[in-house]
């Protein structure tokens, strides 16, 4: 149990679970795991092994006793039979019987229906009347020579959910936290190690939660097969439904007009479409125009009556091609069924995750840590939704001018579901909201500009912010307008121009970064990182031809890489920097671990190929810290790195700093540079080096990097 485990446990005592215990349990018992979760909640909410244990085992004889398995049905009414009486565990639906004047319920797994059940039960959870709540149930038997009538007794009904929730003591445990606690807190209770995920990930993890907590909110993820897209909106809440194949009627959805049923969008905090894409699917143009009137106007009409609703609607779905390929030959919603691949239906969708930037999902992507309950934190989340978080932003930032009232909607629910998901008690800072905000821009960007593809009546904006109190423009591009700089607006129907002033001085994340003392800047994470000229290079620094022995004056100031972005490499980063240099020192704590040396090999790679070889040597000295792992191989890893640059003239050496006080990084070049790290060499997402046919391992531009920052400051 780390400390994380322990304050989580002492601040949330008893809404906490060890999240790897619902593996433990389950077995073939196909139920979601908020029911197991609740089952185990009551019974191994603890941080001691021994209790656990036996929490464990009384969850499994629980389940082994009254969840009802569809091969077993028939033994188990058998058993009600000859018993008289018997719990079970089972998917409870409910219909009114006109005709009887009453409400009956259907046993999904049990295989009965036409069970008597009170009003006042249906009243409490009105989910029974459309697809049906799991419940802990009492059934008795009595017979009866009724052909009509069902001789099962429904004697006692529990809906597996929490009773009550306390919000406000939520709030108050949530100010016990860090925000990084916080969100890890978050990514272990949907079931994921965040040791596993950088930054931008976890918040692509969080924004599938935003349909819980937030109304008609409208979500769209297309991305590759197994990343996970529809795991949060089957298992996550008892408040959500997911409909697999993507296709539904206009009378389960909304309303049936031949009884007046209110469909799915009345009773669900969130309706999510699973397999929606996939352009051989036809859905009828009715239920898409009657989608698009809900998603813009919260109701929805199909005769006389106008009906308004709260559910928010999820779309999750496969793409058939890469990101390169939509960007160079189609767009990045080509896969909707042709329906849907309709600029009226995309402009209602408020935000668009990158499914291609979630990671396959991995068996140690899964954390044994303790998380919430998920049945608390769903509850938690249902709780904000009639609050309103909308206006959180415009307490620091001022939103472009020119963007539309949608952009603006889609943005504005976006960070209001971040704030509700991070902040529910509003007490985020500015750089804190300035994050979100950025986000949600991209997010919804993503949208604008695949409606500007394939429809020319729409007009080109500006996805930018600045402070309240005014100053520079700050505009937001989204990660793939980064990686594709010359394809990314090449089939746009409307022209690109570049930037468009909104009033004031606009400052892109392609544009310069006054660093402090500097004499000239190099470029900030964008588009034109690739650009030899910006960072002092007569040539493209990652082509296969030789690298020149005659470079410019190489340029100081700042440069900041966004999570995720691809096209950085250490010889864009260090080569102009490197030229000619006799002496480097890298002064970095974290090079113990194999991924860490071998970055150590790929800087010196970078280096030889600078090096000039009339000159006597190359020396590089390393400054880390020890390993504390009592198998550590850093020595050998360092011993065997020194041994493979020596023939080519390099003279690597390096010192242990046993102070404990090492933490800055720097990569010092003869007395001419001092290159600031805030990461130190370890920029790097997870990649297989050790896969020989792997594009990353062999290409670093094709690496996706970590957040990172680095300065260039000329030594006097």
């Amino acid at each position: 149990m780390d400390e994380l485990d322990k304050k989580l446990n002492d601040v949330f005592a008893g809404y906490v679970v060890r999240k790897d215990l619902v593996k433990l349990v389950k077995g073939n018992a196909a139920v979601p795991s908020y029911v197991l979760e609740f089952l185990l909640g009551q019974n191994c909410a603890t941080d001691d092994e021994e209790q656990i244990s036996v929490g464990v085992e009384r969850v499994r004889d629980i389940l082994a006793k009254h969840y009802v398995q569809r091969a077993e049905a028939g033994a188990v009414r058998s058993d009600i039979k000859q018993l008289g009486h018997k719990r079970i565990i089972d998917k409870v639906s409910v219909s009114l019987n006109e005709k009887r004047d009453a409400y009956e319920a259907s046993f999904e797994n049990l295989g009965i229906s036409k069970v008597l059940i009170g009003s006042d039960a249906v009243k409490k959870n009105r989910r029974l009347l459309v697809s049906g709540v799991w419940c802990i149930a009492d059934l008795s038997y009595e017979a009866n020579e009724a052909k009509d009538e069902s001789p099962y007794i429904l004697t006692n009904l529990k809906p597996i959910q929490m009773s009550r929730f306390d919000f406000d003591g939520f709030v108050e445990r949530r100010s016990h936290f860090t925000l990084d606690e916080w969100m890890d807190v978050l990514i272990r209770s949907i079931g994921l190690d965040p040791e596993q995920l950088g930054r931008r990930a976890k918040l692509f993890q969080l924004a599938r939660l935003i349909a819980y907590c937030e109304r008609n909110y409208n979500l769209i993820e297309l991305g590759p097969k197994g990343t996970g897209k529809s795991h949060v909106y089957s298992e996550f809440s008892p408040h959500g439904i997911l409909i697999s194949g993507g296709e539904v009627t206009p009378a389960k959805l909304f309303v049936n007009n031949s009884t007046g049923k209110i469909g799915l969008v009345g009773y669900w905090d969130c309706v999510a479409f699973d397999e929606f894409a996939g352009k051989s699917k036809k859905p009828k143009a009715d239920i898409v125009d009657i989608m698009k009137n809900y998603m813009a106007n919260k109701s929805f009409s199909r005769g006389i009556e106008q009906v308004s609703a709260e559910a928010s609607m999820v779309f999750v779905g496969n793409t058939s091609h890469d990101v390169s390929y939509m960007i160079n030959q189609t767009d990045l919603l080509e896969d909707l069924p042709a329906v849907y691949h309709d600029p009226a239906f995309i402009d209602r969708l408020h935000a668009y995750i990158p499914g291609w930037e979630m990671d396959i999902i991995r068996g140690d992507m899964f954390t044994s840590s303790f998380g919430f309950i998920v049945d608390y934190l769903a509850e938690a989340l249902r709780a904000m939704r009639p609050l309103d978080y909308s206006g959180e932003i415009e307490r620091y930032f001022e939103i472009s001018r020119t963007i539309s009232t949608r952009d603006r909607d889609g943005v504005t629910k976006t960070c209001a579901g971040f704030m509700k998901i991070l902040f529910p008690g509003r007490d985020e800072t500015a750089d804190e909201a300035a994050e979100i905000l950025e986000f949600a821009l991209e997010m919804r960007k993503r949208v604008k500009d695949t409606l500007i593809r394939i429809d020319e009546t729409f007009e080109r904006v500006n996805f930018a912010y600045r402070p309240k109190d005014g100053g520079a423009w700050k505009e937001v591009l989204t990660l793939e307008e980064l990686d594709y700089p010359e394809a990314y607006h090449a089939l746009d129907k409307v022209p690109y121009e570049g930037h468009r002033d909104d009033g004031a001085e606009l400052r892109g994340y392609g544009e310069p970064s006054n660093a402090e003392g500097s004499d000239s800047t190099v470029s900030t994470a964008a588009g034109d990182f690739g650009n030899a000229d910006d960072m002092g290079c007569d040539e493209d620094p990652t082509s296969s031809t030789p690298v020149s022995a005659k470079r410019p004056e190489p340029k100081a100031g700042h440069l900041a890489l966004r999570e995720n972005q691809r096209g950085v490499s250490y010889e864009k980063l260090f080569g102009p920097y490197l030229e000619g240099a006799h002496s480097i020192t890298i002064i970095d704590p974290y090079i113990r671990a194999f991924h860490q040396c071998r970055n150590v090999m790929e800087l010196l790679e970078v280096a030889i190929r600078h090096f000039r070889f009339d000159a006597p040597s190359l020396d590089v000295h390393l400054v880390t810290a020890s390993d504390e792992f009592p198998d550590s191989k850093q020595e050998e890893y360092l011993q065997r790195i020194a041994e493979s640059v020596a023939p080519l003239g390099l003279r690597f050496t390096w010192a242990i700093d046993g102070s404990g006080t090492l933490h800055a990084r720097h990569l010092k070049v003869d007395d001419r540079w001092d290159i600031l790290l805030d990461r130190g060499l370890d920029i790097w997402q997870r990649f297989d080096s050790n896969d020989a046919f792997s594009i990353e391992s062999r290409m670093p531009e094709m690496r996706r990097v970590k957040a990172f920052e680095v300065t260039y400051m000329k030594m006097l």
